[in-house]
């Protein structure tokens, strides 16, 4: 049943034009006009924003404000909303539009929360192509209006008074950009020294673009926002990486560089190749606020002291998945400055039968005081391995967050560790993997394709769920789905 707040909001909302409305009321009025899917209420009230900040991502922070609604004709509205001031100010140059408060637009963190739920499937691309499009429709009401109009007009004395110019708008977020996209981005951000909207991005996202595209986006960035840097898909070796670091530099609030799916092979080490990963870890240590790093799929072996070396502070979080690794690798990292420091990291991929299960106890070890998030799937672990691991395991007393999917364990091995880790306080969810008993046929060597056994699985997760229930630690996820939660963040941990 709606609140008595929501029915009177409701007939404030119904009302064309909108009333005034108390200062107050705009965040329950915003948040209402989203649920109902009002387009041109969410314009108006935009439009009439009593205070210099608009956060669209905490307004709508709810869940059920999601709904199922196309997410992207709200952020157009908004945006819309947004430009129409502007192109009255740029209309009405005599005018003082002071006491109008909006100035800054919120949109960073918006693409992540809506699109899980979006139902068209491509709002994270959608939100940045229309912040782009609002962008040149901007700049070309400007320019169209600065060759129709004098740039100077006649005071109240004859005299020449410059023309009071827009005090503009400031729209944080974050951006994602592919091939089809980076076009109309780039023009976006290439109008920003003229323009009265002003991009400033927290986190750029590029997937399938070339490094030189990388290098002109980050060109036109302002420096002092941009926090996160994703490249994926693109294809990259080391000389591109070399193309783009040096330009990273000039941001001194980057946190977090993920490089992933490049090809990185370092295995075969050469003089040149010597010279290049020196390069390399140089301008990794040109990032003074650096606490996230990922190098995802690429073939490190026996580089990562090379590469690491020069960082100036200690990582925060590390993803080294499908990365090649060997003993030295882990052993650098559990003697150096990271480890005390970790609460993030993943190893998928990495095989612990190949030596690295002493140096991987032994990192366990450094980290268990700051461990939140550790990944492990994917390692071709089996029961003699985990169980080698459950001591170093149950040190890490903060841990938060445990994947062992993709490894050849048994239902008696899942169970040693459940009832081995409950004694983890913080300890929320565990992602094991399909029990290798719980297959309808014997499993061949690193064979996945075998159909479980319906039957056996369910009674596997009927005896762990009870172990939780008796332990009274039903607030603690146990489940064999890999994509049913998402992963923490670094920047949520």
């Amino acid at each position: 049943m709606d609140s008595l707040l929501l029915l009177c909001a409701r007939c404030i909302l119904a009302q064309r034009p909108l009333p005034h409305i108390l200062p107050g009321l705009y965040p329950v009025l915003f948040q209402l006009a989203f649920l109902d899917g009002k387009h041109v209420v969410l314009r108006d009230l935009v439009a009439a924003w009593p205070i210099q900040v608009l956060d669209f991502q905490q307004l709508v922070r709810r869940r059920e404000l999601l709904g199922d609604h196309p997410h992207i004709d709200y952020i157009e509205a908004v945006i819309q909303a947004v430009v129409a001031q502007l192109r009255q100010e740029l209309e009405e140059p005599g005018c003082d539009f002071s006491k109008r408060r909006l100035r800054v637009l919120d949109m960073t963190g918006l693409s992540d929360s809506l699109c899980s739920r979006s139902p068209d499937g491509v709002t994270i691309w959608s939100s940045t192509v229309a912040l782009a499009k609002a962008f040149e429709e901007v700049s070309k009401h400007q320019q169209d209006f600065q060759r129709r109009e004098p740039r100077r007009h006649k005071g109240p004395s004859g005299a020449a008074v410059a023309a009071l110019q827009p005090s503009g708008v400031d729209v944080h977020a974050n951006l994602y950009v592919r091939k089809d996209s980076y076009r109309i981005l780039r023009n976006a951000l290439q109008t920003r020294a003229a323009s009265p909207l002003r991009l400033k991005c927290h986190k750029l996202y590029a997937e399938n673009i070339s490094a030189l595209k990388v290098v002109t986006l980050l060109e036109c960035l302002y420096p002092s926002f941009l926090q996160r840097v994703e490249l994926w898909y693109n294809n990259f070796g080391l000389t591109e990486l070399l193309l783009i670091l040096p330009h990273l530099s000039r941001f001194p609030e980057l946190r977090s560089l993920k490089l992933l799916d490049f090809s990185m092979n370092t295995r075969r080490r050469t003089p040149d190749l010597a010279i290049v990963i020196r390069c390399v870890a140089r301008h990794l240590g040109m990032l003074p606020s650096l606490r996230e790093l990922s190098l995802g799929s690429s073939q490190l072996s026996g580089n990562l002291r090379h590469i690491l070396c020069n960082l100036q502070a200690p990582l925060e979080s590390l993803e080294l998945g499908y990365c090649s690794l060997v003993p030295d690798d882990l052993a650098f990292l559990s003697q150096s400055f990271h480890a005390p420091a970790l609460k993030k990291l993943d190893l998928t991929g990495n095989n612990v039968y190949q030596g690295l299960l002493e140096p991987l106890q032994l990192l366990l070890e450094e980290t268990s005081a700051s461990l939140l998030h550790l990944d492990l799937s994917n390692c071709d672990m089996a029961d003699s391995q985990l169980e080698a691991l459950l001591p170093a395991l149950r040190r890490c007393s903060r841990l938060r967050f445990l994947r062992l999917f993709g490894n050849s364990l048994s239902t008696a091995a899942i169970k040693d560790l459940l009832q081995k880790t409950l004694e983890l306080p913080d300890l929320h969810l565990v992602v094991f993997p399909y029990p290798r008993d719980c297959y309808k046929e014997p499993l061949p060597e690193n064979n996945w394709d075998c159909g479980t056994d319906d039957e056996l699985l369910a009674a596997a997760t009927v005896e762990f769920s009870q172990i939780l229930a008796n332990s009274l630690r039903t607030d603690l996820i146990w489940t064999y789905n890999p994509y049913g939660h998402k992963d923490l963040e670094y920047f949520s941990l």
